[in-house]
């Protein structure tokens, strides 16, 4: 037999309520009940939604090892220096969009 529930735990050193689903059962080799504890996320402090998470640390172990990082440099590079253009462009037209409304006043 299970019990299910949800448990909020509160963490001093970081002031992060996290969220918790247990899920209780008896072992038969220590002879007593025990609990399983899944992490669903954080608790919102304003709001008080839970905030998904992917659990602690998951994200970095699911990254590929096999792409060499001078060419994930070489390539974000590429990216950043794309959108520096674009910032750019977009600064341009905003102040040739300002000088227009400035003089038509």
């Amino acid at each position: 037999m299970f019990f299910i529930a949800i448990i909020k735990q509160f963490d001093k050193r970081s002031g992060i309520t996290y969220v918790y689903d247990s899920k209780s059962y008896y072992d038969k080799g220590k002879k007593c009940s025990r609990a399983k504890r899944t992490l669903i996320g954080k608790l919102d402090s304003n709001t008080g939604e839970i905030i998904p998470t992917d659990g602690r640390n998951k994200g970095a172990k699911s990254k590929p090892n096999s792409i060499s990082p001078e060419i994930d440099k070489d390539k974000r590079i590429q990216e950043l220096e794309d959108e520096n253009r674009q910032l750019k462009l977009q600064i341009s037209a905003l102040k040739k969009e300002l000088e227009r409304i400035q003089t038509s006043n």
